[in-house]
């Protein structure tokens, strides 16, 4: 009798867990699409960004992107149904520029407007 319970169990298992697979699979793609956004949609003055990604009118990724001193930090949650991934991804700003997602001179222009701040606040003393 237990054996024959077993046998009929083993494959129920086997499907869960397919199907769990599967579930985490999809979440993490869209997880990794929105990371793949915020990669594209850098932005030159503002420090940080949040956003979400919507398909057919369900939520398929809400994404956050820092700057930071070497790079950027972008934590993008997918969903799929019921199941969510996080995903937190580091970039620094040398692979951004290697890779194209940023171009050098906008990192002048950003640099360009913090010394112009540093030099307005030393002329107003």
């Amino acid at each position: 009798m237990n054996r024959t319970l077993l046998i009929f169990l083993i494959p129920t298992i086997v499907i869960a867990q397919e199907f769990s697979e599967l579930k985490l699979d999809s979440a993490f793609l869209n997880a990794k699409r929105g990371v793949y956004w915020c990669l594209s949609n850098i932005p030159n003055k503002k420090n940080e960004i949040e956003n979400q990604l919507i398909a057919n009118d369900i939520l398929v990724s809400s994404v956050r992107l820092q700057k930071e001193i070497y790079g950027v930090r972008i934590e993008s949650t997918g969903y799929y149904n019921s199941t969510e991934v996080k995903i937190t991804f580091f970039k620094s700003m040398d692979n951004l520029l290697k890779e194209g997602f940023i171009k050098p001179d906008s990192l002048v222009s950003e640099n360009k407007s913090e010394i112009d701040k540093t030099t307005k606040k030393k002329k107003k003393k």
